[in-house]
């Protein structure tokens, strides 16, 4: 199983140990649509409280050093977004991340 398809299925079942397996020690996750650079705690404190619901995900490139992917992410505001991420992996572990979201219409 690939990096990407590991930290979709560790977000999918809320595997708060497998992100932090996943997640390098020195992590940072630029969040373009909020203006925020996050580490690796709030990435695992924010898949823990349950905001985060992807669905349509879809790898779009991977390899030992980067990886693309992209879905539609529903949030509890029921805000939902389209999110493209890009990856680097450092160590087998993802490294940096960021993403750049569009809003889309609620349901």
């Amino acid at each position: 199983m690939s990096i990407l398809e590991k930290w979709s299925k560790a977000i999918d079942e809320r595997d708060i140990d497998g992100m932090s397996k996943l997640i390098h020690d020195n992590y940072e996750f630029t969040l373009h649509s909020a203006g925020k650079i996050l580490s690796k705690q709030d990435v695992l404190d924010w898949v823990a409280s349950d905001d985060i619901n992807a669905s349509k995900v879809r790898i779009l490139y991977e390899n030992d050093e980067v990886g693309v992917n992209h879905s539609v992410v529903e949030f509890k505001d029921g805000n939902v977004q389209g999110v493209l991420a890009f990856f680097r992996f450092k160590d087998g572990k993802v490294f940096r991340q960021e993403t750049g979201a569009s809003n889309l219409p609620k349901d």
